[in-house]
């Protein structure tokens, strides 16, 4: 039997090939599955989904680095929430952090400017364009 995994899952509500797209541009993301409303075998159980979200994104499943996400359009409310939750990115130096950061600002907000702290030379936190909170953190060299 194999471990199990988590990953974390992100629900645009409306905005995931958007979203994949900027992170793909930006942060070097790979998409590895897509799967449209309209690609579904069967509709949607509670017939929720309305003709006009068939090219939504029902189920991708994409890689930044060495991490696995999945994510989706889910109900296309057009109301992203994230709060509560933040994905750690860890660029391996601070030119890497700077253009990733920037990139996440743009149309974003951010919480924490990049900055040298005691447990990092370079870690900020921003809320992306989509609702995503980003805590960039490149790790200290090992004595």
């Amino acid at each position: 039997m194999s471990n199990p995994v988590v990953r974390p899952y992100l629900n645009f509500e409306g905005r995931c090939e958007e979203a994949l797209e900027f992170y793909r541009a930006h942060l070097g993301a790979e998409i590895v599955e897509m799967m449209r409303m309209k690609d579904s075998p069967e509709p949607c159980p509670d017939g929720s989904m309305p003709p006009e979200t068939g090219n939504k994104v029902m189920h991708a499943l994409f890689k930044i680095g060495e991490s696995t996400l999945m994510a989706s359009d889910c109900r296309c409310s057009g109301e992203a929430k994230f709060h509560g939750i933040s994905l750690a990115y860890n660029p391996p130096d601070e030119a890497i952090a700077g253009r990733a950061f920037a990139a996440l600002a743009d149309g974003g907000e951010v919480c924490m400017p990049l900055g040298k702290t005691f447990w990092s030379p370079c870690f900020g936190v921003v809320n992306d364009r989509f609702g995503v909170t980003w805590m960039m953190n490149v790790e200290a060299p090992k004595p």
